[in-house]
């Protein structure tokens, strides 16, 4: 049980981090999830989300999309491009 609260902990700090990004509570905890906790990538899909996003892309295409590539930027750029 011990072990489980420090990584609920962890989870609640690294979502708070990326609230204080400026991220959204309900992208920062679906990021999360899809990322099985990893603050890491969380952060870079939602950095690469707000960027496509503000390009114009559809929110729903550029979570397939970067899911689809890894989080790689040029790949998903060159994906939603072409859809």
């Amino acid at each position: 049980p011990g072990c489980r609260l420090l990584q609920f902990l962890s989870y609640l700090r690294a979502c708070d981090r990326l609230l204080k990004q400026g991220y959204e509570e309900g992208q920062v905890e679906e990021a999360m999830e899809m990322f099985q906790y990893s603050e890491k990538k969380a952060a870079e899909f939602l950095h690469l989300l707000a960027q496509f996003n503000d390009m114009g892309f559809q929110q729903k295409e550029i979570k397939e999309v970067l899911l689809l590539c890894g989080n790689q930027r040029e790949k998903a750029l060159e994906e939603l491009v072409m859809k």
